[in-house]
């Protein structure tokens, strides 16, 4: 059924007192949210060594694939692109693509390959995405993107959904992105992923495009608001989850990105925080622990053990021999000498420089 927007008293502009007039039901309803907590898809970061990763560290976060357009899955090597870890799941498979025909055959056989979710692609505001004419300009094109909901939905039976900005260039009407969400919805479309941005499509690199348009997360709370029957979650500049467990009193939903990539261990705060129950691991190294089966199966398949470990660089950040730990994991001759036992020899590695750290505090608070 077709979401409406509730009737605003102001001419669809941003009420500031939303905050004051919600109520508590948002809150509640992203307790059982399958959107609660969800991690980003990231170009040349969510591959599925990753998300395996961080399937490690969150049993209850829902993870996403990196953008694959329609053109690499229908045309390049598919089984590549959609293998993945069954230990994965809940996770979502991100579409780059704008011919309704072709979108509904991918989401087909991302469906058939085990994903949990088909998600559109209506934010990335990349040159090359632009060039291809999705991404963060389809936005622009309302009807475009409903023709191709529809089309996904009609493919298959997992939730089709959609992921955006709040605007685009420089138009910052709260109208332009209510009747955007309007008329998706209208096709089926019923969680809607927002960053809380404008696309600055002429001038900035998809890196600035993350940090200097402005965030405005009250434009993403308006829309929770104005369509109640739908699910809203908000992205863009999140780091702490103080940050994140504040904006669940206005939304359904909240997705982290790059903290998760450059801090993975936060990760490990998310079961207990948002989903009520014990995280899979105590300590950074059950981690490793649990990570050197994997490890050992992909090299042993003939991957890369740097395609792995890369994502654990930042496992100790903000810890005594973190800089050793990145520094071993990087290293091309210890990633080639020690192959699957890396992980362990980096371990080590950063033992020792926490020693010796120690060592020379010790000495330091002796002399006189």
């Amino acid at each position: 059924m077709a979401a409406k927007p509730a009737q605003a008293q102001d001419g669809g502009q941003i009420r500031p007192s939303f905050a004051r007039n919600m109520s508590t039901s948002a809150s509640i309803i992203a307790g059982t949210n399958a959107h609660r907590f969800c991690v980003a898809p990231m170009l040349d970061v969510s591959d599925r060594h990753f998300r395996y990763f961080a399937r490690q560290l969150t049993r209850g976060a829902r993870l996403y694939t990196e953008m694959i357009t329609t053109g690499a899955l229908l045309h390049g090597p598919r089984e590549r692109l959609l293998a993945f870890d069954d230990a994965e799941h809940p996770v979502a498979l991100q579409l780059g693509g704008s011919e309704p025909d072709d979108l509904s055959r991918a989401a087909r056989l991302g469906e058939a390959a085990g994903y949990d979710e088909i998600n559109l692609n209506c934010g990335c505001p990349s040159p090359r995405v632009q060039r291809g004419a999705f991404g963060a300009c389809l936005m622009r094109e309302p009807a475009l993107v409903a023709d191709c909901v529809r089309a996904m939905r009609d493919a298959v039976s997992v939730p089709v959904t959609v992921k955006h900005r709040i605007g685009v260039d420089r138009v910052e009407s709260y109208e332009f992105v209510r009747d955007f969400v309007g008329t998706v919805s209208e096709a089926g479309c019923e969680v809607f992923v927002v960053h809380a941005r404008n696309a600055w499509l002429d001038g900035l690199s998809p890196r600035e495009n993350r940090t200097v348009p402005p965030l405005r997360r009250d434009v993403v709370a308006q829309l929770a608001c104005d369509f109640p029957s739908l699910t809203f979650v908000t992205n863009g500049g999140l780091r702490t989850h103080e940050e994140s467990l504040a904006q669940l009193a206005r939304v359904h939903g909240v997705m982290i990105g790059r903290e998760a990539c450059e801090n993975p261990w936060m990760l490990a705060e998310v079961d207990p925080l948002y989903f009520d129950r014990a995280a899979p691991c105590a300590a950074r190294d059950e981690a490793i622990v649990a990570m050197r089966p994997y490890l050992r199966r992909q090299v042993e398949a003939g991957e890369p053990p740097r395609a792995i470990v890369r994502h654990m660089l930042g496992l100790f950040n903000g810890l005594p021999g973190a800089r050793m730990w990145r520094r071993t994991l990087s290293d091309p001759v210890a990633l080639d000498r020690h192959g699957a036992d890396v992980l362990d020899y980096a371990r080590a590695a950063l033992s020792r420089a926490a020693a010796r750290r120690d060592e020379r505090d010790e000495q330091t608070a002796r002399s006189p």
